[in-house]
């Protein structure tokens, strides 16, 4: 299996909470969709802020 190719969100967020907010809506709107879901992750940086990443298929 390939490992999944990442797509990075453009802001970074000081708080976890603002970045879980933004992995829920990302997920939510491939609910109801046609399509299989992105795997979504919040991830920490070095100075205590988070972005979120999600993947695609080609």
């Amino acid at each position: 299996m390939a490992r999944p190719k990442w797509i990075y969100w453009k802001q970074i967020f000081h708080s976890k909470f603002q970045a879980t907010c933004l992995k829920a809506k990302i997920e939510d709107n491939w609910v109801n969709g046609y399509e299989v879901g992105p795997l979504v992750e919040v991830r920490k940086l070095k100075d205590d802020r988070y972005v979120v990443r999600y993947t695609y298929d080609e």
